[in-house]
């Protein structure tokens, strides 16, 4: 089979390789993969992928949708069958399993960095990691579903959900989580304020009717605080890290929440802790989500509440160039990998 493999950390070290077909255990399922989309971490994996437990060569991608080939019998599955991937390889009987939250298993696996990945025309995993789709499901959109939305559904619904007479501020919202999280926050009837950058980034959002804040032009507080009435958001989203946390910070309401689940301009900001107590504010970190959200999540699109943005679709085989197309400041939504 055809994969996409990491061989070494650069831009060099990554190759469309010729592999066997992997075996399927006892239990688990063998799916051909249809699409799959490119994330943030992936690039990381390619150039540093330093904390995350692996071992090289690695195939890449962490999310995607396919279709049955095997199953085990006792699965529910059925050859043929459209599948999406949840992305954890998770053991099912931990305390953090039992109790419904994945994420944290003590054993958890994501697909693409601590085991072999989803940019393959073949992945084997445990058949509970496997979500139906319908016959008609559009499995481009599906595909894009397994990390950017639901890391951001996450997010939008954990421990402050978005609700109608709440304020959501999503900081750097071209990108692909940031982007779910606005479409996901405006669907639960919540008050959406953006902060992107460009012209046609900014024209974007205003024609959907959302209050946009050029963060290279604009003071992001001030400019929350004038669209809020001097209050500031209820929740802010931020997976930007270091050169948005202190605008993040200062965008909050009074016992309001900032939401994190990146870090990709740095990791260590200054904490603000007088900010924190004298406001009552909390920050909570994120990674994708349970099981149970992702069945919620898919519910939530297979019945029209939001349409997922793809900016642009390459073959298996331009996967370098995908990566290129993933840097660009003007890209806007995700990124789609076709398998098959």
């Amino acid at each position: 089979m055809k994969a996409i493999v990491l061989h070494k950390r650069g831009l060099d070290g990554v190759s469309l390789d010729d592999l066997p077909a992997p075996d399927c255990p006892q239990g688990w399922a063998r799916v051909r993969m249809v699409a799959a989309s490119v994330n943030r971490v992936d690039l990381y994996m390619r150039d540093n992928g330093a904390g995350i437990t692996h071992d090289l060569p690695l195939i890449m991608g962490v999310d995607g949708v396919g279709e049955v080939i095997e199953a085990p019998g006792d699965s529910g599955l059925a050859s043929g069958d459209r599948v999406i991937l949840y992305p954890y390889e998770f053991c099912g009987a931990c305390r953090p399993c039992l109790a419904g939250d994945q994420p944290l298993c003590h054993s958890a696996r994501i697909l693409g960095e601590h085991r072999h990945g989803t940019f393959a025309e073949q992945v084997v995993l445990p058949a509970r990691s496997l979500v139906r789709l319908s016959p008609h499901a559009d499995m481009d959109q599906a595909a894009v579903l397994g990390v950017a939305y639901l890391t951001a559904w996450r997010m939008v619904f954990g421990q402050m959900p978005a609700a109608p007479g709440r304020t959501v501020l999503v900081q750097g919202a071209g990108g692909g989580v940031a982007y779910a999280a606005m479409q996901l926050a405006r669907m639960a009837g919540a008050q959406v304020i953006v902060t992107t950058t460009g012209d046609d980034k900014l024209a974007h959002f205003r024609n959907l009717g959302i209050e946009a804040i050029d963060y290279r032009g604009q003071d992001v507080p001030k400019a929350v605080l004038r669209l809020t009435g001097g209050e500031g958001a209820d929740l802010v989203i931020d997976n930007v890290g270091e050169r948005t946390w202190a605008a993040s910070l200062r965008s909050l309401a009074r016992g309001g929440h900032l939401v994190t689940c990146g870090a990709t301009t740095g990791a260590h900001p200054s904490a603000d802790i007088q900010r924190l107590f004298v406001r009552q504010l909390s920050v909570h970190g994120s990674t994708m989500g349970s099981l149970e959200e992702f069945r919620r999540l898919i519910r939530a699109w297979e019945a029209g509440g939001f349409v997922p943005l793809i900016d642009r679709a390459f073959p298996l085989a331009e996967m370098s160039a995908a990566f290129d197309h993933l840097e660009d400041p003007a890209r806007m939504g995700k990124i789609l990998v076709h398998i098959a």
